[in-house]
């Protein structure tokens, strides 16, 4: 259990790291020190003008009304007392959205949690399935992924703006190119061109890194992480539909794991059933 959180906490550092130094070279080469110093002071900016809207006004937001605790005893129960277990300071406050989808999710911070379920989830899973999703968004709230991915999506967006505005740099200075006058920077040209690319990449795995790491925590929540790879399997088969679930063969083409913000279910499944299989929980 030990080495699957370092492994996971290693490669959040590892990826926000790249993303960074990514950020500095594009910094460097538009304007030396001074270029990563002015790069660094954009993140730190955004992040602070960036307003830190609190959880129930984003459940509001798209749609959610609040589930009272007389409207759904039982899950507030299993909310209350896995809170107390992830050693928050209280529950999120919870909100139903309208649908046949089968989706959570959760808002905000450790300070001002909410989450939302969908009627369609509340239909679809049992009660050992719905505790261990409701283990899994926990988990993001405690570690503050939300927060995480807010920095990396502010560092790839910058990035970007980098990249845009070296290629404008670059465009001016064609004629002087064309004429011999200047050299032509082809280690910048490739930088220039490629670095939103490798920071998104970098951002959809640091995605995937901290799912990983919430579905471990969720499983020592619950200590039921059987429970969990049920809860995944019957999302991804309600995702595919009955038809596809079938004929296999009929499916839509997906998108290789490195382009997709989510694991794979199947390898999401498999690490959750070697931890209930090692018994250190």
């Amino acid at each position: 259990m030990l080495g699957s959180r370092l492994r996971n906490t290693l490669q959040t550092l590892a990826l926000l790291t790249g993303m960074a130094m990514v950020l500095g070279a594009l910094g460097w080469i538009l304007g030396g020190w001074g270029g990563v110093a002015w790069a660094l002071f954009m993140v730190l900016a955004t992040l602070l003008l960036v307003p830190r809207l609190p959880g129930d006004l984003l459940a509001r937001l798209m749609g959610a009304i609040p589930l009272g605790a007389y409207a759904a005893p039982e899950l507030h129960e299993l909310l209350v007392r896995l809170t107390e277990r992830a050693g928050l300071d209280q529950p999120p406050r919870l909100y139903l959205l309208p649908g046949a989808s089968l989706q959570a999710m959760s808002f905000g911070s450790r300070d001002a949690p909410a989450m939302a379920v969908t009627e369609g989830l509340l239909f679809a899973l049992d009660r050992r399935e719905l505790a261990a999703v409701l283990a899994h968004e926990l988990a993001h709230l405690r570690n503050n992924d939300l927060g995480v991915m807010l920095l990396a999506a502010v560092v790839g967006r910058i990035t970007a703006l980098l990249a845009l505005l070296g290629q404008i740099m670059l465009l001016l200075a064609l004629p002087a190119m064309a004429l011999g006058v200047a050299d032509i920077p082809w280690f910048a040209l490739l930088l220039l061109a490629f670095a939103p690319w490798v920071s998104d990449l970098m951002q959809l795995g640091l995605a995937r890194t901290r799912e990983y790491d919430a579905d471990h925590q969720a499983a020592l929540l619950t200590g039921d992480p059987e429970g969990l790879a049920r809860a995944l399997i019957r999302l991804e088969r309600a995702q595919r539909g009955w038809w596809e679930a079938w004929f296999t063969p009929l499916r839509h083409w997906e998108p290789p794991s490195w382009l997709r913000t989510h694991p794979p279910t199947a390898e999401r499944v498999r690490r959750l059933l070697e931890l209930a299989e090692s018994g250190r929980l």
